[in-house]
């Protein structure tokens, strides 16, 4: 697993540095050698935010990309529920993979990491490449979740199209088909 551990608006200090690679290496074994961790550690400027120490990490592995935010009042407490509820996702997904080895050929179900979404206008600021791999809706829903997008983009494994899932504001999920 490579690990990168970095400051968003605030330098991070080499004990909140040490104590959050300890508590990053409990993934080690749970990843794969060839994972890239990112953990991304900042303080909301905001006074009307309480839990103002925020901990966010991204995992890229070969199935799945795993996303969590987590925020507290204490920059260790945010770390250490980060670390609780990304293991209960590689779980999860692990879980799920094995589900699958008898229903997909490679046995993954697997998306892409999903463009960022930038709002400073008009100009493209980033563009993002990711694989759009064959799977079901319900399954794409799962990468949803995982990942804590607001949508997630597929190929659908029944049409061969490209379609999108997405998260409702009333709840539930919608699903995006290209027509004819």
């Amino acid at each position: 697993m490579r690990l990168q551990v970095k400051g968003k608006n605030h330098e991070v200090s080499d004990t909140i540095r040490r104590y959050a690679e300890e508590k990053m290496q409990k993934l080690d074994r749970q990843l794969h050698e060839l994972a890239e961790v990112e953990l991304e550690l900042r303080v909301e400027k905001n006074p009307s935010i309480a839990d103002n120490q925020v901990a966010e990490v991204t995992v890229w592995t070969k199935g799945p990309t795993l996303r969590v935010k987590e925020a507290s009042t204490d920059m260790k407490a945010s770390i250490d529920q980060l670390t609780d509820k990304l293991l209960r996702q590689i779980d999860h997904a692990r879980g799920k993979q094995r589900r699958d080895w008898h229903t997909r050929d490679n046995g993954t179900p697997t998306g892409g990491p999903m463009p960022d979404e930038d709002d400073t206008g008009e100009q493209i600021v980033k563009v993002k490449q990711f694989s759009v791999k064959p799977m079901s809706p319900e399954e794409a829903v799962l990468q949803l979740e995982l990942i804590g997008h607001d949508f997630f983009v597929f190929r659908s494994d029944e049409s061969g199209d490209v379609n999108v899932i997405y998260r409702r504001r009333n709840g539930g999920y919608g699903l995006i088909e290209p027509s004819g």
